[in-house]
């Protein structure tokens, strides 16, 4: 019974975590899919400790890949610990979550869970349920190609694409379920290859067999669906899948070659995005390549798209320079979004992106350099050459043909996932996959078993102890979604100038969960409620709200030093404050000193030099002081120097010449 339970939890894992979204979250994917994880998570260490009560002893299945693990785990733990942030290293971006420490103890356990717990001889239903929620994926993605997307129909009753920004467009890259392209082509990428053994498994010679449609057709549509997200490491991935799989299987029959054939045709019919490519299969000019050479005629760059790969270039430089300046244990896991900013390029400036929070590498590798350090890059790849090890050693040594043949499918998925990573960042789709597919191989994989008996008072209370835990975990959990539930209405309602509204909501989650996240935000909204309370002439309430707000905020940066956005937050907190009393500077020169401590943290952000010519220009109109008037060119100097294209600098830069009547080409 309780076996059964596990392994139906583990069903549900595969076959939920793809589909799950809620709109009323900070983040409408990730985060409640990680938090989903979480929870089956707890419910599989739950039936496990009623297994071991039921049995009476603890068995443990030891596996080649224990001491890798083991390293790897190790250099997390102490990257977090040696972490500029420690709460985000812990729990991970939030938002997202999946990356930080407790995720990875999470993914491990997994690992070890279907080890001891799922029935290998179960693993093809396994994966058909996988297959099952690629299928659903794709359908609900579909519509949005031709401007009809179902969640928009679920977010507004309105069957559209209008429920989505500017930078999200279903009708140019389908994203679906997952949240963003590329995280959709590689999670299709990964459910090709487990279509494909389904497919070629078949021993049928008949070509246009049932099994053969249907894995066919799935192939055929999964593929059509990975050109639609516009995704090139999926491309690659697919790619290099393939070949490795084509050579490795030696199955290169006419299944396989008629399949080639119909994915090629679906690269002809609906292109690849990729201009060199699509103008070698067409006659007509290419709209895209036209559209690129219209933009690149206006003069104005900040107008312009960069392309990723380009973007992607400068962030991987920042990337390594980051890695070099910690080179043991890095900054701390999930910190990049807060590190970056130490050696971000200059030339970051200049493109499309340049004021957008960049919280990954977009690159797996140069990720964990950044955050973990040449050690934890090091304790990564070996676990990777680990489980490549074990594939192949299960490949050359596997007489049984269907099993052969999964295991060269599961390898071949394997080499999509790292070259998806390779330019971009796993998700938590991904990271299932990632370290469930070591735990597919099955039986060949363990090396022994450690058996300990347990005496019955002694289980009795471990029973206890256990299951309270896990269901002090499950409290936990749910405190830690409805926190966040709390903190999306603030936004909203802070968006829509209800202040009030959104401290009320902010006390809650702090209740629930005291995130520094949570205070920064807290800070921000006190600070416009006594804005609004000065309005009313009411200084005591004034005077209180201000002091509560500074005292978040310091507190909020107190919890996370190193977060460039709680410095420029306090400064615009600080800015408000001046504005309710202008005859008082104390808060603009504290403002000041604020953004020279945001400018220490990232000393290539143009929006700090610009700022602080804004407050140095506010000082010399107060007292005529030459210096500030001086200060505030040379600030507006640097924002410049720092970002050759900024309009707003150069704007800003001619009415202070005209206001100083200074003469300047």
């Amino acid at each position: 019974m309780v076996n059964k339970l596990t392994e139906f939890l583990f069903y549900l894992l595969f076959l939920l975590t793809p589909l799950l979204m809620y709109k009323n979250t900070t983040e409408l994917f990730e985060l409640n899919k990680m938090i989903f994880i979480y929870l089956i998570a707890i419910l599989i260490f739950i039936s496990w400790l009623i297994k071991i009560k039921k049995e009476n002893k603890i068995t443990l299945k030891k596996t080649f890949l224990d001491i890798p693990i083991a390293i790897f785990l190790l250099t997390q733990i102490a990257s977090t610990v040696f972490s500029i942030d420690r709460y985000t290293s812990f729990f991970g971006f939030y938002g997202r979550f999946n990356g930080g420490l407790l995720s990875i103890f999470v993914y491990i356990f997994l690992f070890y869970a279907f080890i001891n717990l799922f029935d290998f001889n179960k693993i093809n239903h396994l994966l058909k349920t996988s297959l099952l929620s690629a299928f659903l994926v794709m359908l609900w993605g579909l519509p949005g190609k031709f401007g009809y997307d179902l969640s928009c129909f679920v977010f507004l009753k309105e069957l559209s694409n209008n429920c989505w920004v500017d930078q999200f467009k279903p009708s140019e890259r389908l994203f679906s379920t997952l949240g963003q392209p590329n995280w959709l082509g590689s999670y299709l990428s990964i459910n090709f290859f487990i279509a494909l053994y389904f497919l070629l498994k078949e021993k049928t010679k008949k070509i246009f067999s049932k099994k053969f449609l249907i894995y066919g057709g799935f192939l055929l549509l999964c593929f059509v669906v990975i050109l639609f997200t516009r995704s090139r490491s999926s491309y690659l991935g697919v790619f290099l899948g393939l070949i490795f799989f084509t050579i490795k299987s030696r199955l290169f029959n006419k299944k396989l070659g008629l399949l080639i054939i119909l994915l090629i045709t679906a690269i002809f019919i609906f292109k690849t995005g990729i201009n060199s490519i699509d103008k070698l299969i067409t006659f007509k000019k290419n709209k895209a390549t036209i559209t690129k050479i219209a933009k690149q005629e206006n003069k104005n760059e900040d107008f312009l798209i960069t392309e990723s790969f380009d973007i992607r270039k400068i962030v991987w430089e920042g990337a390594w320079k980051l890695g070099l300046k910690y080179p043991a244990f890095g900054s701390g896991v999930e910190t990049f979004a807060y590190s970056y900013y130490f050696t971000r390029p200059q030339e970051h400036n200049l493109t499309s992106e340049w004021d957008y929070i960049y919280n990954k590498a977009h690159n797996e590798y140069l990720n964990y350099l950044a955050t973990t350090g040449f050690i934890g890059l090091f304790a990564y790849l070996f676990l990777i050459g680990s489980v490549f090890y074990i594939f192949f050693k299960n490949i050359a040594s596997e007489d049984d043909i269907n099993k052969k043949l999964l295991y060269i499918a599961l390898t071949g998925l394997y080499i999509t996932i790292l070259s998806t990573n390779f330019f971009g960042f796993s998700t938590t789709t991904v990271n299932i996959f990632f370290y469930l597919i070591p735990a597919f191989i099955g039986s060949k994989i363990i090396k022994n078993n450690f058996e300990h008996l347990i005496k019955k008072k002694n289980s009795t209370l471990l029973h206890i102890l256990g299951i309270s835990f896990g269901f002090y975990l499950i409290f936990s959990l749910v405190s830690y979604y409805m926190a966040d539930l709390n903190y999306s209405k603030a936004e909203k309602a802070s968006q829509i100038g209800d202040y009030q509204a959104a401290v009320s909501y902010l006390d809650k989650a702090i209740k629930l969960h005291n995130s520094h996240i949570y205070l920064n935000s807290y800070s921000l909204n006190l600070a416009n409620l006594a804005v609004l309370s000065s309005y009313q002439s009411d200084k005591s309430q004034t005077q209180d709200l201000i002091e509560l707000s500074l005292q978040k905020s310091d507190v909020a940066i107190s919890k996370s030093p190193k977060n460039i956005n709680y410095w420029k937050n306090k400064s615009k907190i600080e800015y408000l404050f001046y504005q309710i009393n202008p005859e008082d500077k104390k808060y603009i020169t504290d403002a000041i000193s604020t953004l020279k401590k945001a400018q220490e943290i990232s000393p290539t952000d143009a929006k700090i030099p610009y700022s602080l010519s804004i407050f140095y220009t506010i000082l010399y109109d107060t007292n005529k002081n030459l210096k500030y008037k001086t200060l505030s060119l040379k600030e507006i100097d640097k924002s410049i120097k720092l970002k050759s294209n900024f309009t707003d600098a150069y704007t800003l830069k001619n009415q202070l010449l005209e206001k100083y009547g200074v003469q300047e080409k």
